[in-house]
């Protein structure tokens, strides 16, 4: 079946945040009195889900919504510091000419994602911003409907356990890239439909699979 829906996540899937949040995490950390991070902790971390890295942190959940809000506020002052990963534009502009709709689900303010994207943005059909943590099964719920397309020709792509979380909760493929957030093999032992070790490869897997349908 060919997918006629892609969702893309933006920090770490697209934008090359990690730089950024390495460096402001712990600055994070001080002003909500959770637990900072330490630099021989950052891998073994990249192999935790969401709720394990919040729970070692001791990150208290009723504080995300605050957490969020001050993170967007942080990420739209380092704008400039963020970009996006070498390819991803060629990547959008191939799969948006191949008929693939193209819709982004990002914890991050539509007005950040929007200056990451820069003339990208113009390429995706659905925004659907500000989600919380674990909010993106009905993030993705929305698009779905907006886009006016049958689950078994969306595919998700992000970075994170909870992107393929996400898409098995609302039944979609998902796609895992190798160069955000979580680490690959944290990844690949969820057993995601695709991995994606290179940009190209997206392209390669969703035309191809568009022209074989």
């Amino acid at each position: 079946m060919p997918y006629s829906l892609a969702i893309f996540d933006l920090d770490g899937t697209l934008a090359d945040s990690f730089p950024w949040f390495l460096r402001t995490i712990n600055d994070v950390a001080d002003h909500f009195g959770f637990r900072r991070v330490a630099n021989d902790e950052i891998e073994e971390l990249r192999h935790a889900s969401s709720r394990e890295i919040l729970s070692r942190l001791k990150v208290p959940l009723w504080k995300l919504p605050a957490i969020a809000r001050h993170a967007r506020r942080l990420k739209a002052e380092a704008a400039g510091e963020i970009s996006l990963f070498v390819g991803v534009e060629a990547m959008l502009r191939t799969l948006a000419e191949n008929g693939v709709q193209l819709a982004l689900v990002t914890s991050d303010s539509e007005a950040n994602a929007r200056e990451k994207l820069g003339p990208a943005a113009a390429l995706f059909a659905h925004f659907d911003c500000s989600a919380s943590l674990f909010g993106k099964a009905a993030k993705f719920r929305r698009v779905i409907r907006r886009a006016g397309v049958e689950p078994v020709k969306v595919i998700s792509i992000g970075d994170e356990v909870r992107d393929i979380e996400a898409a098995r909760a609302v039944g979609i493929a998902c796609g895992a890239v190798c160069w955000g957030y979580a680490a690959p093999a944290a990844l690949r032992a969820l057993g995601p439909d695709h991995v994606f070790e290179r940009m190209d490869e997206i392209t390669d897997v969703l035309c191809r699979i568009r022209r074989v349908g």
